[in-house]
């Protein structure tokens, strides 16, 4: 199924869009010249989309940045405050979005916009080893065919922006705190970018999908959406075998 402006209505925020979903054709193995010249090929520009945490690295890089910036004393605390709503989680009575954006109320209200820019660029730094060297060796070859390099990704502006100059890609899409007058106001600039919002996004930037030819990375359910509206799915593919 591919996506135009007029269809990722249909998802919801929390809608199961497994029905189609070809878990087998995603986890081919990709190697760097698995798709000849593409850009030779196609009429159509290429897009390279690329999920971050465990898709292109060896581990979560979220609960890191919260440690490195907050305090682990601080985090914990949080992270106990919001037992409740983990519960609601698990009978379905919320889901991960709002836990997430609960969270960011939690440790970012009123902190300085410039410390946790600091500690992002610092962290960023630190996870750019944390690198799997197939993702970033796929991300140069996309790179090298001329292709649109974009990250979409649940994790933070705050970090994934460095990460992003290092690695040359074009785009960013990700979760953005949000900013009011110089510190964060404990809310969240547009949704979490996970499940049906990481294609929202993508056709924000982009347009209608069927215009171009996606590739897209990912390695988990919230990638689902975006490797659903692809040409060429990839599930989990850097991960050693």
């Amino acid at each position: 199924m591919r996506y135009k402006c007029g269809h990722v209505a249909k998802w919801g925020r929390n809608a199961d869009s497994s029905a189609g979903f070809d878990i087998v054709r995603c986890m081919q193995p990709v190697v760097p010249d698995t798709y000849g010249d593409a850009s030779a090929r196609s009429d159509r520009p290429i897009v390279a989309a690329f999920d971050f945490d465990v898709t292109m690295t060896t581990r979560d890089t979220f609960l890191p940045f919260l440690n490195r910036a907050f305090g682990r004393a601080r985090v914990s605390s949080a992270f106990l405050r919001l037992v409740p709503e983990a519960c609601k989680i698990v009978v379905g009575f919320s889901d991960r979005d709002k836990f997430k954006e609960l969270l960011v109320s939690e440790l970012f209200s009123g902190e300085c916009v410039a410390r946790l820019r600091e500690e992002g660029r610092r962290h960023a730094a630190e996870i750019l080893e944390w690198i799997r060297p197939a993702a970033r060796a796929k991300a140069e070859w996309h790179k090298t065919q001329g292709h649109r390099l974009v990250m979409v990704s649940a994790s933070l502006d705050l970090y994934l922006e460095p990460v992003c100059r290092e690695l040359g890609f074009d785009d960013l899409l990700c979760t953005r705190p949000s900013v009011n007058h110089l510190v964060f106001d404990g809310r969240l600039k547009g949704y979490n970018c996970r499940g049906p919002e990481k294609v929202r996004q993508l056709i924000g930037l982009l347009g209608d999908l069927s215009e171009c030819e996606l590739h897209a990375y990912g390695d988990s359910a919230g990638d689902r959406e975006m490797l659903s509206a692809a040409d060429h799915p990839n599930l989990r593919v850097f991960e050693p075998r």
